[in-house]
C-alpha cells in the first residue's frame, strides 16, 4: 500500500521522536491537531449558477503561538493533505523561532477556469466561513499554492467587513500598500540561499555548481540570487523539461526567456535533459524547488550532489534522506530550507501589531540572522545525534516543544 502524505509527515517525525525516546503520551499530544475545520463555500458564478466548494482549516497545536500557515487553492485539494501541511507548519515555524503553531487551509478547485470575479468570491466566501476562528491572535493564514497577495487582500478585505475595523494582521502575504512587508516575495528564496551559504562553508566548498529543478518563484528568485553571488548554475528545469551547460547558464537570460515563452527549454545555449536526469547530474549542489517526492529509495543512489537543498515541500523522503547521509551527502530538510517565507510573514505580522514598517535592507538582516541560526542548530544537532540534517530538524523542534509543554505543564502528572 503506497504512503499517503500523512504517513511521510509522520515518518520524518516518528524518528525523532525514538531518538529522543520520549514518552507515547506525548507523541499523541503532538501528533493530533487540535482543530480541523471543514465549511460549504456557495458561490454564484459568472453564468448566475450557485456552485458549492469545500474549504478546509486545520490549527495543529497553538502551545507556541498562534497557527500560520498558507491557503491553497487546488482541485487535489483535501483534509489530509491539509492536516499533513499543517503538521509541517508546526515544526517549520518551530525549526526557524518565530512564536507561531502550524496552521494550514485549502479550497478544493480549480483557479485556472475560474474568472477573476469568481476567485473573488470565493475568497470573501471562505473568510465569511472561517472568520470565527482565524484572527491576528488565533490563526493567520497566508498564500499558498495558486494564491497571491490580491487574494489575500480581498481576504483582509472581508475580515474588515465582517469586524468593522481593519485587522491588518490577520493575514500575512499581503500586497506592501495593505502592510505587506518588503523582502516577502523573494523570502522563501532568499532564506534557502542563506541557509546553502552557511552549509556551503560548513563543508568548505568554493563557489559549487548547482542544478535547480523548477523554475517557479522560489526556483527563478534562488537562480536569480545564486548567479548574482557568483555560483555557477550549470542545469534548470520547469514543467516542460530541463537544460544544462557545463559551462554554466545565463541565468538573466533564461528568465526573461521564460517570462516570454512560458518555458526554459526555448533557451538555446544548453543541451535538453528531463527532469529526472537533473536530479542524477555531476553538480555539487541540488535544489529541488518543484513537486514533492522526487528524490526516494528508487533514484537515490544515483544522486550525486554533495549537498540537497530542499526548496520545494517534501522533495526527498525520509529513507532517502538517510540514504544520503549514510553516502556522506547532506539533504537540507524543507522544514528548515524553506522556512523563510514564514519567518518574513512573522516580520509582517509584527510590523502590522507595531504600525511600523522596515525596510528591505531590516528585513533581510533580521532574516538571515534567524537562517544562520536555525542552521547552525540543525547543524550541531546532527553532530551531536549522528543522523542525517531532516531528522536533526525534528530533535530540535521536538525538544523546544517539550521545553514548552512543561512550562505550560501540559506534561505534569496526577
Amino acid at each position: 500500500m503506497a504512503k499517503t502524505i500523512w504517513d511521510e509527515a509522520l515518518e520524518q517525525f516518528n524518528k525523532a521522536a525514538k531518538k529522543l525516546n520520549i514518552d507515547e503520551s506525548v507523541v499523541e499530544i503532538l501528533t493530533n491537531p487540535k482543530r480541523i475545520i471543514q465549511v460549504s463555500i456557495p458561490v454564484r458564478m459568472d453564468n448566475a449558477k450557485i456552485k458549492v466548494f469545500q474549504g478546509f482549516r486545520v490549527q495543529f497545536n497553538d502551545f507556541r503561538g498562534p497557527t500560520k500557515g498558507g491557503i491553497r487553492y487546488h482541485p487535489n485539494v483535501t483534509l489530509e493533505e491539509v492536516k499533513a501541511l499543517a503538521f509541517w507548519m508546526t515544526w517549520k515555524n518551530t525549526v526557524v523561532d518565530v512564536p507561531f503553531g502550524g496552521g494550514k487551509g485549502g479550497v478544493m478547485c480549480n483557479p485556472k477556469e475560474m474568472s477573476p470575479g469568481e476567485i473573488e468570491r470565493l475568497s470573501r466566501g471562505y473568510i465569511e466561513a472561517m472568520h470565527k476562528f482565524i484572527g491576528p491572535e488565533k490563526d493567520i493564514p497566508a498564500p499558498d499554492v495558486y494564491t497571491n497577495p490580491q487574494i489575500m487582500a480581498w481576504m483582509m478585505d472581508e475580515y474588515h467587513k465582517i469586524e468593522g475595523h481593519n485587522v491588518f494582521g490577520m493575514i500575512t502575504g499581503k500586497p506592501i500598500e495593505l502592510g505587506g512587508s518588503e523582502g516577502r516575495g523573494q523570502a522563501t528564496a532568499q532564506g534557502g540561499v542563506y541557509v546553502l551559504e552557511e552549509a556551503v562553508k560548513a563543508l568548505k566548498m568554493t563557489k559549487p555548481s548547482i542544478a535547480i529543478q523548477g523554475f517557479g518563484n522560489a526556483g527563478m528568485t534562488a537562480a536569480e540570487l545564486l548567479s548574482k553571488d557568483g555560483y555557477k548554475i550549470i542545469a534548470v528545469s520547469d514543467s516542460k523539461g530541463g537544460i544544462y551547460n557545463s559551462k554554466g547558464l545565463d541565468i538573466k537570460k533564461i528568465i526573461q526567456i521564460k517570462k516570454e515563452t512560458g518555458t526554459v527549454t526555448n533557451y538555446e545555449l544548453a543541451n535538453k535533459i528531463s527532469n529526472e536526469e537533473l536530479l542524477e547530474l555531476e553538480v555539487d549542489v541540488l535544489i529541488p524547488a518543484a513537486l514533492e517526492g522526487v528524490i526516494t529509495s528508487k533514484n537515490v543512489n544515483n544522486v550525486k550532489a554533495k549537498i540537497i537543498l530542499e526548496l520545494a515541500n517534501g522533495p526527498v523522503s525520509t529513507e532517502a534522506r538517510e540514504k544520503l547521509y549514510n553516502k556522506g551527502q547532506i539533504s537540507i530538510p524543507d522544514i528548515l530550507a524553506n522556512s523563510g517565507g514564514v519567518a518574513v510573514s512573522y516580520f509582517e505580522w509584527v510590523q502590522n501589531k507595531i504600525g511600523y514598517p522596515w525596510s528591505e535592507k531590516e528585513v533581510l538582516e533580521k532574516l538571515k540572522k534567524k537562517m544562520i541560526a536555525a542552521f547552525d542548530e540543525v547543524y550541531s544537532t546532527s553532530k551531536e545525534f549522528k543522523v542525517d540534517f531532516g531528522t536533526a530538524a525534528y530533535i530540535y523542534a521536538i525538544k523546544k516543544m517539550i521545553s514548552v509543554l512543561d512550562w505550560r505543564g501540559t506534561m505534569k502528572k496526577g
